[in-house]
């Protein structure tokens, strides 16, 4: 036999190929699969931080209100006597005020040895005419203070004694509680004030100290503040010793806050770094004016966030980038281990062909898509059993080998070839002519017969092929197809054998 079959087969070649197929296919699987799972957890985590990140401010939130709450209740409850005592002095300054109606005067400074508060003078127009309180005079509560202004007006022509709770001095940021009660002529409104701060029951329950400690302990925290309904804040002056007010920018949200009862949040962006404004609205559970409607400011930035989330970042990457490795490392070592059966489950040992379940899926997917002309060729060794008795099957494998791989070569990889029996062969062809089928079969054949001349002459069995050409019906089934093929090809071998038969309905593609 010609000697130029005796070669490693293609199909070894396409095991390698195939090997590298699965290789592709597992390490894309595996590389999707990793990096879908390790981005899962990536987000998971960082949810995670930003949950913890949201849970500390608000927890700060809560310690805050309940330091306001925990003030307020304690002094809706001991604040009555301060309350009391006010309301006395106001008789004392009532009875000055009927033998002496001119402020200027009066004697301010004995006045507040005498009750160990600030006194006040507010006029019709809510100005600070005369005080203990020198800074605070020529203060106008109607420009600086709008709702409070207003309240002011309502309790100078109500004639009664009102008192409202933890407040602030406007010039000094001193926590104080205000007292105010009305002239008889309604043309003035006196006002008295005492310091809360060096007082034993606000050193117990001071929500500064509270502030300070929250600010101290948590880094993503910057500032907490309380402020006043007029925007002042509480117990806390500039370097000049002045109240400190919010800022113009700031100022159109805390009084969105504290008209819409609800928190409201800014972000800003400040070198780099993301700062977020957010401000909760409060009131005493027993409302006392205006004093305990306030504003709570947190401040707070994302570094530590941004910090930790860098972090998970840059470690997502790298663990990422080792399970990559991992995962290529193990896709070829899978495809190593299994290309061979899984290959060999498709395809014919012996020659590499693929096998008759592969051939049979080819030709149902074929026919399913209707829109490709198939042409079934099947192919036949002739007189292969007498090569397998009288030479032995090691002879007849290298027949199968030699005729599998001509039949392959003149087929082209356009189409598909399958060994579908012991020496049966079949070719699924596509969008070929009449005439390419004909040059087709009839280069079969001849090549055929080069390759078996010398074994021909050597063993004195007259070897070739015969074939055996059906083209596809409309709606037919796999089966019919093949049946057809089979009956060209019988028809081969009735008529001499060593050559091709066309079935007698064949379309002429």
């Amino acid at each position: 036999m010609n000697r130029k079959c005796w070669f490693i087969m293609k199909g070894k070649q396409v095991n390698r190929y195939f090997r590298i197929q699965l290789t592709i296919i597992l390490l894309i699987f595996t590389m999707v699969l990793s990096f879908v799972i390790a981005l899962f957890d990536y987000n998971k985590l960082k949810e995670q931080v930003r949950l913890g990140h949201e849970d500390k401010i608000e927890m700060a939130e809560e310690k805050i209100v309940n330091a306001l709450h925990t003030i307020d209740q304690v002094y809706s409850l001991t604040d009555q006597q301060i309350a009391d005592k006010m309301k006395e002095y106001f008789e004392v300054m009532l009875t000055v005020y009927e033998e002496d109606p001119y402020f200027a005067k009066w004697d301010f400074t004995a006045l507040k040895e005498q009750f160990g508060m600030d006194i006040y003078v507010i006029d019709a127009e809510n100005s600070i005419v005369a005080s203990s309180f020198i800074e605070d005079i020529g203060l106008n509560f109607d420009e600086c203070c709008g709702s409070f202004g207003r309240l002011l007006h309502e309790r100078r022509q109500s004639g009664a004694f009102h008192h409202d709770g933890m407040d602030i001095q406007q010039s000094s940021g001193e926590i104080k509680k205000f007292s105010y009660m009305p002239t008889p002529d309604h043309q003035y409104l006196l006002e008295l004030g005492i310091s809360l701060e060096d007082d034993e029951v606000f050193k117990q329950f001071n929500f500064l100290t509270t502030i300070d400690s929250l600010v101290s302990d948590y880094d993503a925290i910057n500032s907490i503040h309380v402020y006043s309904p007029s925007g002042l804040i509480l117990g806390y002056t500039d370097s000049d010793g002045n109240s400190k007010k919010i800022s113009d920018e700031m100022r159109p949200v805390f009084l969105e806050a504290l008209r819409d009862r609800k928190a409201k949040e800014v972000v800003k962006k400040s070198d780099q770094r993301t700062v977020t404004y957010r401000y909760i609205p409060y009131t005493a559970r027993e409302s006392r004016g205006l004093s305990t409607d306030r504003v709570v400011e947190i401040v707070f930035n994302e570094a530590e966030l941004e910090g930790l989330l860098d972090f998970y970042r840059t470690k997502f990457i790298s663990d990422l980038f080792i399970i990559l490795i991992a995962v290529s490392i193990l896709s070829v070592l899978l495809a190593y281990l299994i290309a061979k059966p899984v290959h060999l489950a498709f395809h014919d040992s012996l020659t590499g062909l693929k096998n008759r379940a592969a051939f049979e899926a080819e030709l149902k997917r074929r026919l399913a898509r209707r829109n490709d002309a198939i042409v079934l060729m099947m192919v036949d060794i002739d007189n292969f059993k007498l090569v397998n008795d009288t030479l032995g099957h090691a002879e007849g494998d290298r027949i199968l080998k030699c005729t599998a791989q001509t039949i392959q070569a003149i087929a082209g990889d356009q189409s598909v070839v399958a060994r579908i029996g012991g020496d049966e062969f079949v070719v699924i062809l596509s969008e070929k002519t009449e005439s390419e089928i004909n040059e087709m079969a009839k280069s079969m054949i001849g090549k055929i017969n080069r390759a078996y001349a010398q074994f021909r002459t050597l063993s004195k069995i007259d070897a070739s092929i015969s074939i055996g050409i059906a083209s596809m019906r409309e709606n037919e089934t796999v089966e019919a197809l093949y049946d057809r093929a089979d009956q060209a090809l019988y028809m081969s071998k009735e008529n001499g054998k060593n050559q091709y038969t066309f079935d007698r309905s064949f379309d002429g593609v």
